[in-house]
């Protein structure tokens, strides 16, 4: 399964937001220089993670965005889900109003979908990992990482 830059670039864009001081808001422009992002796309992004409740905005000089709760309370999924929609492994599976997995290949007959047991896993599989990661263990790998880097590089000189 493979998501989009929609994903990528926003989950960093979540982790940047997380490592701010004291929920101080941080403009789109930092952001975009910090993870090497373009600004343009990070409006998009943002745009959809406010709609889903994740992010907020302050106006003015000192304005930008922050996360609308701690980062030990957003999980991935959520924040998957609203930058890329139904996480779903292949075109034909869907989500029903009542959260049945449908597959648009039942409805070719009365036969089950050969396959829908391994999608049903894989969407499983892939939802779960999600679910269980949350923004404050990002921003801790993310800081640990930087600091091997620094040292590396201080230990280089």
């Amino acid at each position: 399964m493979l998501f989009s830059t929609k994903a990528e670039y926003g989950v960093r864009l979540m982790v940047e937001l997380g490592r701010q001081p004291g929920s101080q808001p941080a403009s789109l422009g930092s952001v975009a220089e910090a993870e090497n992002l373009p600004l343009s796309y990070l409006e998009h992004l943002v745009a959809k993670l406010r709609k889903a409740g994740l992010v907020t905005s302050t106006r003015g000089a000192h304005g930008g965005y922050r996360l609308a709760k701690p980062a030990e309370e957003i999980t991935m999924d959520a924040v998957v889900e609203a930058l890329e929609g139904q996480i779903a492994p292949m075109e034909c599976f869907h989500d029903s109003p009542e959260g049945k997995v449908l597959c648009s290949h039942e409805s070719d007959g009365d036969q089950a979908c050969s396959t829908k047991l391994l999608w049903m896993r894989v969407q499983g599989g892939v939802t779960k990992a999600l679910a269980g990661t949350t923004l404050a263990e990002l921003v801790e790998f993310s800081d640990q990482s930087a600091q091997k880097r620094v040292a590396a590089i201080g230990s280089a000189a």
